[in-house]
């Protein structure tokens, strides 16, 4: 059964807590019924925080929760008693997810590591209580501050893929087959256009007990960066790759060709992508021989690597794996 619980884009109301107001009160004794103000400062209200957690991988937890509120702080009173703060509300998303203001679009956050927090809406600073104000030239003050005020606004979050590799290609090149092959991850395979939705990720195991992540990415089609096909859902994860390698299969009726149709889609995007490493490798090679080989290398790219490999017969990988390091180590 294909991943149908992957979530990467999601849109929440967050408000942060009000600060709790200063309280306006003077003390007063069996002796000294003017003993001077002692209203405490209210508390600070909630913060909307995010933290990284690594064993997330999806934001599936977040689409039960349309409307996030943090606790208000309370406020302050008698004897100088400061108001307890509100409580904060942390939401925990997976590595590489973005947050941007739904009205402005404007970046606002980003989890990058596991346990990284930052805070989204700070809560509402606490009202200073008429203690606070007390001075020589005031004895009595008669006035506190109110809490302030809480933010709020919808918000969206936005996954983006984290993998040292991404493979691209169009549907059915054998991005899945290759990655069940060299790693342990088991992605939906068929003969058909779209098998892959959604991002499926793969740890690669190399020399030394060394290893790097590999993501096959579903697949792009001609006027993906104008939404066609899986459109943006798609190309937004190839913005996290180090290394993105072309998967072009040796049946191909132009092997030139689509690979400047699938850069053409990159660069129409964002043409930052264009500074990544890029690498080719043609698939299901088993079934050409020796001569068709030259004519393939001869039609691609001179300044970009590539190297023959089938995942049926194990064809080429070693060598492929060997190329990857490389370049994730250049």
């Amino acid at each position: 059964m294909e991943r149908g619980n992957f979530v990467d884009y999601i849109r929440v109301f967050l408000k942060s807590g009000k600060g709790g107001a200063g309280s306006t009160h003077f003390m007063r004794t069996k002796y000294n019924p003017e003993a001077g103000p002692d209203g405490g400062d209210g508390g600070r209200g909630g913060h909307i925080i995010l933290r990284g957690n690594t064993q997330l991988w999806t934001l599936l937890h977040l689409r039960w929760y349309k409307n996030v509120v943090a606790e208000d702080g309370s406020n302050g009173s008698r004897n100088n008693c400061t108001g307890a703060d509100g409580k904060d509300i942390i939401i925990e998303v997976p590595p590489g997810t973005q947050v941007r203001d739904e009205e402005t679009g404007e970046l606002e956050a980003e989890i990058l590591h596991d346990g990284q927090e930052v805070i989204l809406m700070p809560g509402g600073q606490g009202g200073r209580g008429n203690a606070f104000f007390k001075s020589p030239t005031n004895q009595v003050p008669e006035h506190s501050q109110p809490g302030g005020p809480a933010l709020e606004g919808w918000k969206v979050l936005e996954l983006k893929v984290l993998a040292d590799v991404g493979l691209v290609g169009f549907p059915n090149a054998g991005k899945s087959t290759l990655l069940s092959t060299v790693t342990a991850a088991k992605p939906k395979i068929a003969d058909y256009a779209f098998t892959t939705l959604t991002p499926n990720l793969g740890m690669v195991s190399y020399r030394d007990n060394q290893s790097f992540c590999i993501a096959d990415l579903p697949g792009i089609i001609e006027g993906a960066h104008e939404g066609r096909g899986l459109g943006h859902r798609f190309l937004r994860h190839i913005e996290r790759n180090a290394v993105l390698l072309f998967l072009i299969p040796a049946d191909s009726k132009d092997h030139r060709q689509e690979f400047d149709i699938l850069l053409n889609e990159l660069q129409q995007y964002n043409p930052e992508l264009l500074d990544k490493q890029f690498l080719i490798a043609i698939s299901k090679s088993d079934m050409l021989d020796d001569e068709l080989k030259s004519a393939i290398a001869a039609e691609l790219p001179a300044d970009i690597p590539h190297v023959f490999i089938s995942s049926v017969t194990q064809q080429g990988l070693n060598e492929l794996k060997d190329m990857l390091w490389r370049a994730l180590n250049n």
